[in-house]
């Protein structure tokens, strides 16, 4: 399931369009450490999303595909 990678990273761009020209104008202590924690975290999150669309890790369990295995009762 590529495509969920692919939407997040989407969406992280989408972000990152919204909130770049607000960054540079960051004049406090506290803005700049928030904008490099959400610049951190935005790194953390296209990384993570390449790695599973470069099936550098396995994506989420419940992103995983299911076996065609099927499951029954003995009685």
């Amino acid at each position: 399931m590529r495509h969920y990678a692919i939407l997040r990273l989407l969406l992280a761009g989408f972000f990152l369009y919204f909130a770049w020209p607000a960054i540079p104008s960051a004049t406090s202590q506290v803005e700049l450490v928030f904008w490099g924690a959400w610049l951190l975290f935005l790194v953390l999150v296209v990384g993570a999303n390449f790695a599973t669309l470069l099936q550098i890790t396995k994506p989420p369990v419940m992103e995983q595909e299911r076996l065609g295995h099927r499951q029954t009762l003995n009685h």
